[in-house]
């Protein structure tokens, strides 16, 4: 059966070398505008491109406010500072997810409170939540506190799980009733739709990655979302070393932070930006081929998106039937010139977290023992 698999994977992306997992694909004006970056001497933080990434992410998200990072964690950091967390507050979010959300969290000097995920998301769970504030925390004065470490809760963070939205109407309603405010880690789901609209955008503040291994890339680099745009230029203001604009003097008016994209950076994401629907129709593609093939192997369930959204696919999932098989494919893929991967080790397994409050996070260990992700970068050969 892997054998057979793996024959699939090769043909599919038209190589019988080794099939990473996901790659960039540079097919647009990506040369043409570092070049002008090199050509003008604009390669730091101020350039037109930096101001165009913005303008092309808010026209494409329907944020009123785009904030460009150096990436995406400095993004979810400031997004904290920006709804409140404070030193010693909780903020609550799913143990699995990429580290860099709870070392954000850790650089307010908050604490991660971890809850359960849904089945059908990866992502948190609204009624996981519910039941768990209902149990431990209680509102004083318009505030969430734990009753039993009598920190205030103060903020929410879900993860799009590998581009899958969570249930945010559920979610929101839970937050809005306990008074947590929500930053959306959507570093993984640019593009995948929750009833139609844009994840990142639900939140106070959406968070975007554009790390090598995303969906579209600028190297390294992250995107702040707001509708409130006050807030976003507030956040604009923080990320460049809080400066008061002047033509030659230095005065600044908070505890600012160098969290600014430069232009080189800013000159990739623009021409992938040209090239983003055909990348997610391309991946599209590649998940319905994976979800068809794998119809015909009854212990493997292809990861298809959740209801009421359009997921983008960014890294595609098998769902094996218990740890042991999990781990004979990762050993025979891996093997056999197929890149895969298990889910990142859960937080509350880190050393750092290991003592952070969970609610015992039943469907994230069910799921850390039994996903693997296979290739899912876009194919050239049809776009």
């Amino acid at each position: 059966m892997y054998e057979d698999i793996i024959a699939f994977i090769h043909e599919l992306y038209g190589t019988k070398e080794t099939v990473p997992l996901h790659t960039p694909t540079f097919a647009g004006n990506e040369k043409k505008y570092l070049n002008e970056c090199i050509d003008t001497t604009f390669v730091s933080s101020v350039g037109k491109f930096v101001d165009l990434f913005e303008e092309m992410m808010e026209a494409y998200t329907g944020a009123n406010k785009a904030v460009v990072c150096v990436n995406g964690t400095n993004a979810l950091h400031l997004a904290l500072m920006l709804v409140g967390v404070e030193r010693n507050d909780e903020v609550i979010t799913q143990a699995l997810t990429f580290v860099a959300t709870c070392n954000a969290i850790s650089y307010t000097g908050a604490y991660p409170v971890f809850i359960d995920v849904d089945k059908d998301t990866m992502g948190l769970s609204p009624s996981a939540l519910e039941t768990w504030l209902k149990e431990n925390a209680e509102i004083k004065n318009k505030a969430c506190y734990n009753k039993k470490t009598h920190r205030r809760i103060k903020a929410c963070v879900p993860m799009h799980t590998f581009g899958h939205p969570v249930h945010l109407d559920e979610l929101m309603d839970v937050c809005n009733r306990y008074y947590l405010e929500i930053v959306e880690d959507a570093a993984e789901s640019i593009g995948s739709l929750y009833k139609g609209k844009q994840t990142g955008t639900f939140g106070k503040v959406g968070v975007l990655s554009f790390n090598g291994n995303k969906t579209i890339t600028t190297g390294g680099g992250g995107m702040l979302l707001f509708q409130d745009e006050k807030l976003g230029k507030l956040a604009k203001h923080l990320s460049t070393q809080a400066k008061v604009p002047h033509r030659w003097e230095f005065v600044h008016d908070h505890i600012g932070y160098n969290y600014r994209m430069p232009n080189i950076n800013a000159a990739l994401g623009c021409a992938q930006m040209e090239q983003l629907n055909d990348f997610l129709a391309n991946k599209r593609e590649t998940a319905e081929k994976y979800n068809d093939f794998f119809k015909n192997y009854p212990g493997i369930t292809f990861f298809t998106e959740p209801a009421d959204c359009r997921s983008n696919y960014w890294l595609n999932v098998i769902i094996m039937k218990d740890k042991q098989a999990q781990q004979e494919f990762l050993q025979y893929s891996n093997d056999h010139g197929v890149m895969t991967r298990p889910i990142w080790e859960l937080m509350n397994r880190l050393p750092m977290f290991k003592d952070c409050e969970n609610d015992g996070l039943t469907n994230t260990q069910w799921l850390a023992d039994r996903v693997v992700n296979i290739p899912s970068s876009v194919i050239m050969k049809t776009l």
